[in-house]
């Protein structure tokens, strides 16, 4: 790949898997009866496993995607164009994410439902990138390992201190905040330590960007990827025990009883590895169109699978309850529902927003010439009420 292209196919074709990953992990854990989830079984752990890999790499792919376009224009501070559509992007992720999480039956009851307040990919992917925007502008502006050190430093932080403040209830705060920061409300992921994934992602590409014209970029990027990825995955849990007999702080050994985050980034720079490996055949058409519709994706699979709105999706009639036998063709066939249905709407994207623009148009035409044609009639029997009223309080004086 010359450095000059606009692109990455790479990471396109990652996020492509990762979102491929989610509908079938998503399908499953939600439909498949707990009596086959057998941590003996050897198909299940394996699948237990890659599905634990799914988020981090989607985290980590959306930091490095949104961060590899901020930095790559030559505008700087706010007078980058990405900035502006970064903080809309944002925005509209959080807008998203809540309106997902709308139920109409509630609504029209005068009454938002608990689920409403739980926070998920969409919220913190939506909170992630004003935070990466944050970051950026604090530092365009000062020495030039300051950004990539503040990334770095904000995974490092969070990973580090997730044993302390998980325990935290943050119950002095509205859940509608609080339920960023844990998950005692029911919040699917949270902004802390999910944005560490971001920041790491935010990290790569600016290596990405600075060394992209070095001759042995891709030979040097999966090298160092599969080196630390191996490390972190089979020697971070001793390196925590060793510094906690070195130090003796009990911190290090919390981090040791429950070590997924470091382990996790592993797995994460592993994919990156096999990814940037194959990134010669990864140049499918309809893979790098999945790997650019992930939100229609994400919104069509909550829509068919938890029933946005409506509540009546597929996990409300097969909640916990089908055999492998059918749980495993019905996640292939709902992959490649979403996967169809996302691509024919990118197609006509336009088209249909344009639609719904005319609708709305045509509703605001017709209501303001309602508004016009209903004046004349308000003003008279605004002038006959009056009237009735003033020989009903004459009758009543006299």
């Amino acid at each position: 790949m010359k450095p000059q292209t606009n692109r990455l196919f790479f990471i396109d074709a990652m996020r492509a898997w990762a979102i491929l990953m989610m509908l079938q992990g998503h399908f499953i854990d939600g439909l498949l009866d707990p009596i086959f989830r057998d941590p003996g079984n050897m198909g299940f752990n394996i699948w237990l496993y890659f599905r634990g890999i799914t988020a981090p790499v989607f985290f980590t792919v959306s930091g490095f995607i949104f961060t590899y376009l901020l930095i790559r224009v030559p505008q700087k501070g706010f007078d980058n164009p990405r900035v502006n559509k970064g903080i809309r992007r944002g925005l509209q992720l959080l807008f998203i994410g809540y309106l997902l999480r709308l139920n109409l039956f509630g609504l029209f009851k005068g009454e938002l439902y608990n689920s409403f307040y739980q926070v998920d990919v969409l919220h913190c992917i939506g909170l992630s990138i004003l935070a990466l925007i944050g970051v950026y502008l604090f530092s365009i502006n000062r020495k030039k390992f300051l950004f990539p050190t503040l990334l770095m430093g904000i995974t490092l932080v969070l990973f580090l201190f997730e044993p302390i403040y998980k325990q935290w209830s943050f119950s002095f705060l509205p859940d509608l905040f609080a339920n960023y920061l844990t998950k005692a409300n029911g919040s699917v992921f949270t902004i802390i330590p999910w944005l560490g994934y971001t920041t790491l992602g935010a990290f790569i590409a600016v290596l990405f960007t600075r060394y992209k014209d070095f001759k042995y970029l891709y030979p040097v990027a999966i090298s160092t990827a599969v080196l630390s990825g191996s490390a972190l995955i089979y020697l971070s849990s001793l390196t925590f025990i060793a510094l906690y007999e070195w130090t003796g702080l009990e911190l290090f050994q919390l981090i040791q009883d429950n070590n997924y985050l470091f382990i996790r980034l592993g797995n994460v720079l592993i994919v990156f590895a096999v990814f940037m490996l194959l990134r010669r055949f990864l140049t499918n058409k309809t893979v790098l169109q999945l790997g650019a519709s992930t939100l229609s994706i994400y919104i069509i699979h909550f829509i068919i699978l938890y029933g946005t709105f409506t509540g009546l999706g597929l996990y409300r009639f097969f909640n916990h309850s089908l055999m492998p036998s059918i749980a495993i063709p019905g996640a292939l066939l709902f992959m490649i529902a979403c996967s169809y249905l996302a691509l024919k709407y990118n197609r006509h994207e336009a088209e249909i927003k344009s639609q719904i623009s005319l609708a709305f148009i045509t509703a605001k035409i017709q209501l303001l010439e309602f508004k016009d044609a209903s004046i004349p009639v308000l003003r008279e029997l605004i002038s006959r009420i009056r009237l009735v009223l003033r020989r009903v309080f004459r009758t009543v004086r006299s």
